[in-house]
Order: structure tokens, then C-alpha cells, then sequence
């Protein structure tokens, strides 16, 4: 199994890990991001979307479930589905018609939906280690 650690201790070191990230999976469209509350998921999406080339502001879709970020190449997915209660809220969706999009999909809180996934994915899980300082573990599934 292909796996990665980055070791985080300040935004710039974020923006090479996302940079990183992408490079150690070039062919992975679909990333599980597991971690608690403020382990930096959404900051590290904002970096992932600032390396593909994304103008849009990144926030978190907490509310939204989806917001979807455009570049001049990418389509890039962002969901976070820690309010969903059952793999059919997610189906209800259509969660796995951007799972199959063959698009970029940066899926927060995504246990969910485990048995809706077909394709390779990396799963990511962030933890904090200081006032900013990050450890992310990433692996490669098939």
C-alpha cells in the first residue's frame, strides 16, 4: 500500500503538502479527509484548489454538503458529510454521480458513504499536533 506522512508546522508547509499530496497520487481523483474538528480539512482543500489553479474562495461545506471550485483544467468537488445519517441521504444527493465524475472529490467525514465508493481513493486522516502543527497520514486504497 502507498502511503505518505507530511509533517505540518506552518501555512507554507501546508501549501507544499497539498502540493505533494497530488503529486504521490497523480492518478487519484477521490481523497477521504478524516479528522476532528479543526484538524485543518478545509485549510488543506483551500491549498489542494490553490495548486490546481482555482480562483473560487474555499470554505467549508458544512451547510452546503458540496461546493464545487473551478479552474481553467480542473472541476474540483468539496463535501463535507458530517450532517448526513444514512449511506441513503448521500445516495439522495447524488453523491455518486460526482464519485464517478472523474473529477477531483475532497470528501470530509466521508465513513458515510465507504460502500458507495468503486474506484481508488486515498484516505487522509489529519490530526493536530500544536497551535498549528499538523500530521497528515495519507494511504492509498483499491
Amino acid at each position: 500500500m502507498k502511503s505518505s506522512i507530511f509533517e505540518i508546522f506552518s501555512e507554507t508547509e501546508m501549501a507544499i503538502a497539498a502540493k505533494n499530496l497530488l503529486e504521490f497520487y497523480p492518478d487519484t481523483k477521490i481523497f477521504l479527509l478524516n479528522g476532528n474538528l479543526g484538524a485543518g480539512k478545509t485549510t488543506f482543500v483551500k491549498y489542494i484548489c490553490q495548486h490546481l489553479g482555482c480562483d473560487d474562495d474555499v470554505s467549508s461545506p458544512t451547510y452546503s454538503l458540496i461546493n464545487e471550485y473551478r479552474s481553467k483544467q480542473e472541476i474540483v468537488y468539496h463535501m463535507d458529510l458530517y450532517r448526513l445519517e444514512s449511506v441513503e441521504e448521500a445516495i439522495d444527493i447524488g453523491i455518486e454521480d460526482y464519485l464517478n465524475s472523474g473529477k477531483y472529490c475532497f470528501i470530509e467525514w466521508p465513513d458515510i458513504i465507504l460502500p458507495l465508493i468503486n474506484e481508488n481513493y486515498v484516505s487522509c486522516i489529519l490530526e493536530l499536533t500544536g497551535d498549528f502543527s499538523r500530521k497528515i497520514q495519507c494511504s492509498f486504497h483499491s
